[in-house]
C-alpha cells in the first residue's frame, strides 16, 4: 500500500504514518496501532512484533508524583464565563481522537480572570482526562521567566518519569516531553506566560490530551491555536462575583452600593475581589462607604489594595514590560481627554512618527494596557487609565506635561478647523502646502475625523479659553458653523457656540458676538429644542448688530428668531421676525442668505393660513433661484434652490395637489444630494414618500421611505427616524410592508 491507501483504510492520518516510518514517532497510542494492524491485515505473530515495537518506544514511568504540577486554589465563588468554558468543553471533545494537539490561549489585561478560568475549566473538566491535570506558572511578568527545558522537567516528574529517565540535552528533554503527551489524556495548564518562544517548546505535537495557556500577551504568533481574548465582565457578573464574596445577606442590605462599586471597579474582577476583601475585613464598614472612597480619582487605586493584592500593582508588571517610546505614550495618553484615541494622537504626544507611535500602540494592546475595538482606535480601561496618570505624575516634571497638554490641544485646534473648513463654501479643501498627521483628502474624511475625535477637541477648545486664547476659540467654532449642520445631534454645539460668543464679547469685538449669539441661536432652538432661550440670544444679537450698523447680521438674527413659532401665541412674531429678515437680507445684498430668509417667511404665511401668498412666494423665488444671473456662489444658491422647491412641494401638499408636490420634491432631489446640508435630504424624502403615498403610488413610497429611514439612521436622529417608522406603519395597515420587511 501507499502511505495515503493505509491511511484511508486505517483511518490514521498521513502525517501520523509518515512519522512512524521516519521514526520521528516511537510511541504511537495502541488504537493507532491496532488500526494500522487491522488494514494492513497482519497474522497474530506481526501483530503482537507491532504492539511491543509501540511500547518499548514508551518512556518508563513510575506513576505521577504526589504535588507535583497541583492545580492552584479554586475561589469558590467564579462567575461568567459561559461562552469561554463551553468553548473550553468543545475542545476537549475534540483532544480525545489524539489527531492532533488541542491547544487554547487564554489572553487578557492584568486581573481580567484568566488564571481563574483556566483553573475553573480544568476542574470542571478533570474527569475527562484521566491521566491527571497539571499545572506551572511560567512566571512570564518576571524580570527572567521559567525557562522551557526547566517546566519540561517539572511536567515530566509530575507525569511520573523517573528522574533519572530525564535527559539533560533540552531537546531531547523537549522530545520525551511530547512522546509521553502523545499517549496520555493529561490537561496541562501553562499560567502567566511570557511570549510565543517560551510557550512554543512547550506545545506537544500531538496525542489526546489538552493544553490550555493563559497571558497577558495575545500569543498571536502561535500556530494551530484556539485563542480565548477576556474582556472584562459584564455589570451583572462583577455583582454577582461581589455579592458571592460579601455573601447575600450583607449585599442585599445596600443593592445601589453594589452597582456603585462595582462600576467604579470597572468590572474588573481582580478589583471587585479586592474591594469585596476590604469589606469583609472590615464588617463595620458599609458597601456605600467603600464606594464613596473609590469615588475619589485620586486615591482610587490606592485603595484598590489588601493584603499582597493590589490593581496598581497587577498594571506594574505589564508596564515594566514596555519599551521606552511605549512607556512614554502609555503616560503620555492620560493626558487625552476622549475615550478612546488614534494613532496621531500618540505621535503628537510622544513626538514620535506614526510608525513608532502604532508600534507603540500595539505593543500597549498586546500586554493588556490597551483594547482596540477596531482598527486605528484605542480604549483604556478607567483603572488603568488612573495608573496611566500616577505614572504620568510619578515621572515626569509637571512642566513636561504641560508641554505635551499644550502641544496635543493646539495640534487638535489646528486640525479641527481644517476640517471644519472643508464644508465652509469660501475654503473647501486644505490649502495645497498643508500638512498633518491625519488624512484631510475629502470632505468625508474631515468630517469623520471631527466625530472621532469630538471629545478631545471640544476639551482643547474648553482649555483654551479657560486660558484666554479667545481669537481661537472663536476661530475654531466659525470653521464649525457649516459642519454643525451635519452633526445636529452630536449634543454640545451650544457649549461651542457659547464659548464662542463669550470670546468675541471678551474680544470687545461686537461685530463678532452678534455672529455667534446667532449661531448659539441656531443651537438652542434646532438641537435643543430650547426656542425661547433661542430668541432670546438672537434678539441680543441683533441689538448688537444695531449698534455696530451691521444690516446682515441683523437680517440673520431676524431669521435665526423665527424659531419662537413653535411656541404657543407666536404667530404674528413669526411673521414679523421673517419678513423683516428678508428684507433686510435683500437690502444687504446678501443673495446667499435671501432664499433662507425669504422659505422661513413663506413658512410663516403658510403657517397663518394665507396659502395662495406663501405659494405665489414661493413659485417666485423658485424663478428667482432658477435665473442664471442671480448672484451668490454656485453650490448655495443650488442648495436654496433645492430648499425652495421643498417648500414648494409643502404647499401643494396642503392644497392636495399630490403630482405637483411630487414634482417639485423631486425636483429638489438633485440639489439636495449634491450638497447635503443637515437633514434636508431625509426630510425631503420623507414627505415625498408621504405624497406618493397619498397619490396611490405605493412602491415609490416605499422606496422614498426607505431612503429617508437610512438619512435619519446615519446620521443619528433617533426622533426622526422613528416618525418615518410610524409613517410606514400607517402605509402597513393597508398595504403590504413598504420597507421589505
Amino acid at each position: 500500500m501507499t502511505i495515503e491507501e493505509l491511511s484511508h483504510a486505517s483511518g490514521v492520518s498521513v502525517r501520523a504514518i509518515g512519522d512512524m516510518e521516519r521514526g520521528v514517532s516511537r510511541s504511537p497510542q495502541r488504537r493507532t496501532v491496532q488500526a494500522l494492524a487491522e488494514a494492513l491485515r497482519v497474522d497474530e505473530g506481526q501483530r503482537a512484533e507491532l504492539a511491543e515495537a509501540a511500547r518499548v518506544g514508551r518512556p518508563r514511568l513510575s506513576g505521577p508524583v504526589t504535588g507535583a504540577g497541583q492545580l492552584p486554589r479554586g475561589t469558590g465563588d467564579f462567575v461568567g464565563r459561559l461562552r469561554e468554558l463551553d468553548l473550553l468543553r468543545d475542545l476537549a471533545e475534540q483532544a480525545e481522537t489524539g489527531e492532533t494537539a488541542v491547544v487554547a490561549t487564554i489572553s487578557g489585561p492584568a486581573g481580567i480572570g484568566k488564571t481563574a478560568l483556566a483553573v475553573h475549566a480544568t476542574r470542571h473538566l478533570g474527569k475527562a482526562f484521566p491521566d491527571g491535570c497539571f499545572y506551572v506558572d511560567l512566571r512570564g511578568m518576571d524580570s527572567v521567566p521559567l525557562a522551557p527545558g526547566a517546566v519540561h522537567s517539572r511536567l515530566l516528574k509530575a507525569l511520573g518519569v523517573v528522574e533519572r529517565g530525564i535527559p539533560s540535552d533540552e531537546d531531547e528533554r523537549a522530545g520525551l516531553y511530547r512522546a509521553v503527551l502523545g499517549h496520555r489524556r493529561c490537561l496541562i495548564v501553562l499560567d502567566n506566560a511570557a511570549d510565543e518562544g517560551q510557550v512554543r517548546p512547550l506545545l506537544p505535537a500531538g496525542g489526546p490530551g489538552m493544553t490550555i495557556v493563559t497571558s497577558r500577551r495575545s500569543l498571536a504568533g502561535l500556530e494551530g491555536v484556539r485563542q480565548i481574548p477576556l474582556d472584562q465582565l459584564s455589570s451583572e457578573e462583577a455583582g454577582r462575583l461581589l455579592r458571592a464574596i460579601l455573601g447575600e445577606e450583607r449585599a442585599a442590605t445596600d443593592s445601589g452600593g453594589v452597582a456603585e462599586l462595582v462600576r467604579l471597579c470597572g468590572n474588573l474582577p481582580l478589583a471587585v475581589r479586592i474591594a469585596g476583601n476590604r469589606l469583609q475585613s472590615r464588617p463595620g464598614w458599609t458597601i456605600s462607604q467603600l464606594a464613596d472612597r473609590l469615588g475619589d480619582e485620586e486615591r482610587r487605586l490606592e485603595a484598590l489594595a489588601v493584603g499582597d493584592l493590589a490593581v496598581a500593582a497587577a498594571f506594574a508588571l505589564s508596564y515594566q514590560q514596555l519599551s521606552g517610546t511605549a512607556r512614554c505614550s502609555f503616560r503620555r495618553l492620560a493626558l487625552a481627554a476622549a475615550p478612546d484615541f488614534g494613532v496621531p494622537m500618540v505621535a503628537v504626544l510622544a513626538q514620535v512618527d506614526l510608525v513608532e507611535a502604532e508600534d507603540a500602540l500595539e505593543e500597549l494592546a498586546e500586554l493588556g494596557l490597551l483594547s482596540s475595538p477596531y482598527a486605528g482606535r484605542y480604549v483604556f480601561h478607567d483603572l488603568v487609565r488612573l495608573y496611566a496618570r500616577a505614572r504620568l505624575s510619578e515621572e515626569e516634571p509637571i512642566e513636561a506635561q504641560e508641554r505635551a497638554r499644550r502641544r496635543m490641544e493646539s495640534w487638535l485646534l489646528k486640525v479641527a478647523v481644517v476640517a471644519g473648513r472643508w464644508f465652509e463654501p469660501e475654503y473647501g479643501a486644505p490649502p495645497p502646502d498643508w500638512r498633518s498627521l491625519v488624512p484631510l483628502g475629502s470632505q468625508e474624511e474631515g468630517g469623520d475625523w471631527l466625530q472621532a475625535e469630538g471629545t478631545a477637541w471640544l476639551e482643547a477648545l474648553r482649555s483654551a479659553a479657560q486660558r484666554g486664547e479667545h481669537a481661537t476659540v472663536v476661530g475654531v467654532a466659525e470653521s464649525m458653523h457649516w459642519f454643525s449642520d451635519q452633526w445636529i445631534r452630536w449634543g454640545y454645539w451650544r457649549e461651542v457656540f457659547e464659548l464662542s460668543s463669550s470670546a468675541a464679547r471678551a474680544m470687545g469685538d461686537r461685530l463678532r458676538e452678534a455672529v455667534h449669539l446667532n449661531y448659539l441661536s441656531w443651537a438652542l432652538a434646532t438641537c435643543e429644542d430650547r426656542v425661547e432661550e433661542a430668541e432670546v440670544a438672537a434678539l441680543r444679537a441683533l441689538e448688537l448688530a444695531r449698534d455696530v450698523g451691521d444690516i446682515r447680521q441683523q437680517g440673520w438674527a431676524l431669521v435665526y428668531a423665527w424659531a419662537i413659532w413653535r411656541t404657543p401665541g407666536s404667530l404674528e412674531r413669526h411673521l414679523d421676525y421673517t419678513r423683516r429678515g428678508a428684507e433686510l437680507l435683500l437690502q444687504a445684498g446678501d443673495f446667499e442668505s435671501y432664499p433662507q430668509a425669504a422659505t422661513s417667511y413663506i413658512t410663516a404665511l403658510r403657517r397663518a393660513g394665507q396659502i395662495s401668498e406663501s405659494l405665489d412666494r414661493n413659485l417666485a423665488l423658485v424663478r428667482m433661484l432658477s435665473d442664471p444671473s442671480y448672484g451668490g456662489s454656485p453650490a448655495i444658491t443650488s442648495f436654496s434652490l433645492g430648499t425652495a422647491l421643498d417648500h414648494l412641494g409643502a404647499a401643494y401638499a396642503e392644497l392636495e395637489r399630490w403630482e405637483e408636490a411630487i414634482e417639485a420634491y423631486q425636483q429638489a432631489m438633485p440639489a439636495l444630494r449634491a450638497h447635503p446640508i443637515g437633514l434636508a435630504l431625509g426630510r425631503t424624502q420623507a414627505r415625498l414618500g408621504f405624497v406618493l403615498w397619498r397619490a396611490g403610488r405605493v412602491e415609490e413610497a416605499r422606496e422614498a421611505y426607505a431612503e429617508a429611514l437610512r438619512q435619519f439612521e446615519r446620521s443619528g436622529d433617533v426622533e426622526r427616524a422613528a416618525e418615518v417608522r410610524a409613517e410606514v406603519e400607517k402605509l402597513v395597515s393597508s398595504v403590504s410592508d413598504p420597507l421589505g420587511g
